[in-house]
């Protein structure tokens, strides 16, 4: 009996194992990657700006949700501090001016606005 059970572990251990498939993002998730309070504060910044009404509250939302589209969170972030750095000058915000890195960071930013507000406005 206990040979019978050594035998059946080894045939599991010689057995290959199956390889573990990680389910891709469903088009939902990649989507929404962009937490709720960003997208908020997208959107009261927005209405700040075009005014706050119904209108501009559908537009500031469809425009953070078209830009979320385009633009995966991270960049959005990236992007977004280096704005905040260029805002703040100084000495020592120069490398956010002129560097290559944030200057591309950046212009994917706009060109994710530009889209969003060809669409939503």
């Amino acid at each position: 009996m206990i040979r019978a059970v050594l035998v059946a572990f080894a045939g599991l251990a010689a057995a290959p194992v199956a390889a573990q498939t990680v389910p891709a993002p469903s088009v939902a998730d990649r989507l929404n990657d962009y937490p709720t309070e960003a997208r908020a504060d997208y959107v009261f910044g927005c209405m700040a700006t075009n005014g706050q009404t119904r209108q501009a509250l559908r537009q500031c939302a469809c425009s953070i949700d078209e830009i979320a589209s385009i633009l995966p969170y991270e960049d959005y972030v990236e992007a977004e501090t280096v704005l905040s750095m260029r805002r703040t000058g100084g000495e020592r915000m120069a490398i956010f001016n002129g560097a290559a890195v944030t200057t591309e960071l950046v212009a994917k930013l706009r060109r994710a606005q530009a889209e969003a507000e060809l669409v939503c406005f």
